[in-house]
């Protein structure tokens, strides 16, 4: 998966969750208009705020990465 992609896939494993995006800033301590735009594909995150979502998903940082 390329990481163009990387918003889809954040957007994919949160859903999967059942969570919304609120649910989302708050595990992994990010503001709603980031995560929003961050899933728009008009935001990339930095690795330090990759790691945090990937943990709030339970997931490896390298999971949303392809």
């Amino acid at each position: 998966m390329p990481l163009k992609r990387l918003h889809v896939t954040i957007k994919r494993l949160r859903e999967a969750k059942g969570w919304n995006q609120r649910d989302l800033t708050k595990r992994a301590k990010v503001s709603p208009g980031y995560v929003g735009l961050m899933e728009l594909g008009q935001r990339s995150p930095s690795i330090a705020v990759l790691q945090r979502i990937a943990k709030a998903l339970g997931v490896p940082a390298t999971e949303l990465l392809g």
